[in-house]
């Protein structure tokens, strides 16, 4: 005699309604990730070191009268000078991102302890000669008129354009170049004999302009905080003077070629579009 069991009839009508409640469920969406932009400003600080020089040319003249003098064998009328220093500074600027693509302005300016030396001769001939107007034999174990030529880039800064990729959402590689513009401290030493030594001096400030390019990687470190790292190459074209010995009878000026090789790490906060 079979026995009709009400509780186990209804587990088995709860098992087989349960497909049909579950599919009418609602299922949780994914949740939502942010994604980062690049558009908007910002402003930050750096340090670096760069690899200057200067590259010099000198010519000699008579004084008074200014006539050129056709320097003697062994004398030193070119040479380089590497301008060496730590640099450090701050930035400010703007991005605007479209797709993977970035497009900014950014300009900076730079305390520079970046500073070199060089030296030059008027070499002197068995009898003076034309390094030696004034006096007919150059003094015992002299080589001639010599210039010495100290030169500092005191300051220098940017304004630049900036066209930048980014592989993934917080990296952006990018290329950079526009204005470059700084300062150059020259200080001159010309010594000539009369047949004692004598020494002339000269100093001159030049605020120049010339161009920069080159590439940068930025990565975001957290939040809105932002770290770079950044290669300039800078040419800031050419600075001029001359420093006159008019005891001794002789002129010297210099024309130095200012170029500078920057290597930097920088830290932004970027403030909200």
């Amino acid at each position: 005699m079979k026995v009709f069991r009400p509780g186990a009839f209804a587990f088995f009508m709860l098992i087989g309604a349960m497909p049909s409640h579950a599919a009418d469920m609602p299922m949780k969406a994914p949740p939502l990730v942010a994604v980062y932009s690049w558009t908007g400003w910002y402003a930050g600080v750096n340090v670096g070191y760069s690899w200057g020089r200067s590259e010099t040319d000198v010519a000699y003249f008579t004084s008074p009268g200014g006539l050129p003098i056709v320097p003697p064998p062994g004398s030193i009328v070119s040479g380089t000078a590497d301008l060496d220093g730590w640099i450090g500074g701050g930035q400010i600027g703007g991005n605007l991102q479209n797709g993977n693509w970035v497009v900014g302005l950014e300009a900076d300016i730079q305390w520079s302890g970046q500073k070199g030396s060089s030296d030059f001769l008027c070499a002197a001939t068995i009898i003076g000669g034309p390094c030696f107007l004034i006096q007919t034999l150059p003094p015992p174990g002299v080589t001639g008129a010599t210039l010495s030529l100290d030169q500092k880039l005191l300051w220098f800064g940017t304004v630049r354009g900036r066209l930048g990729w980014t592989p993934s959402q917080s990296w952006l590689a990018y290329v950079t170049g526009g204005l470059a513009y700084g300062e150059i401290k020259t200080d001159a030493a010309l010594t000539g004999f009369v047949p004692a030594a004598t020494l002339a001096t000269a100093s001159s400030s030049t605020t120049k302009a010339g161009w920069t390019v080159g590439v940068g990687l930025e990565g975001v470190i957290s939040g809105r905080w932002t770290g770079k790292i950044e290669y300039l190459y800078m040419d800031l074209g050419t600075v001029s003077g001359s420093v006159v010995n008019t005891p001794a009878g002789i002129q010297a000026t210099y024309s130095s070629d200012i170029t500078d090789n920057i290597i930097r790490v920088g830290l932004n906060y970027r403030f909200k579009p």
